[in-house]
């Protein structure tokens, strides 16, 4: 079992606490503000663990890809213009599919659901 480091904890942290989904260099340009010796590779390998245990989600667009650490199922929505990404929570919970739970296959335990478009800010442009 890997053990839980003073990086990877903080790296956590910021991930669980933080409303944005930062990409790994907006991740590393904060950590690197508390650990300045810290490099970009540790920063990288350290999200590629946490993603790889499934402590955090990987959110990828054609562009970049960016991180969440808020595990509770919800709904992202990247806009196809500015590529930010949202979560969203509300609309979510009214997928017959995601009240039901169980499907001919299996118990459905966790989703992630991308949705794509052009966000209000983008579409006003």
């Amino acid at each position: 079992m890997e053990r839980m480091t003073s990086q990877k904890q903080l790296i956590l942290d910021y991930l669980r606490n933080t409303k944005c989904h930062p990409s790994a260099q907006k991740v590393y340009g904060e950590v690197k503000k508390h650990l300045p010796r810290i490099s970009r590779g540790t920063v990288y390998r350290i999200l590629s663990s946490l993603e790889r245990k499934g402590e955090i989600q990987e959110i990828s667009t054609k562009d970049i890809t960016f991180f969440d650490g808020d595990l509770s199922d919800h709904t992202h929505f990247i806009c196809q213009a500015c590529g930010t990404v949202f979560d969203i929570f509300d609309e979510c919970s009214k997928c017959e599919f995601m009240k039901k739970r169980k499907t001919k296959v299996g118990k459905i335990n966790n989703f992630r659901i991308n949705l794509y478009g052009i966000c209000k800010k983008c579409k006003k442009s």
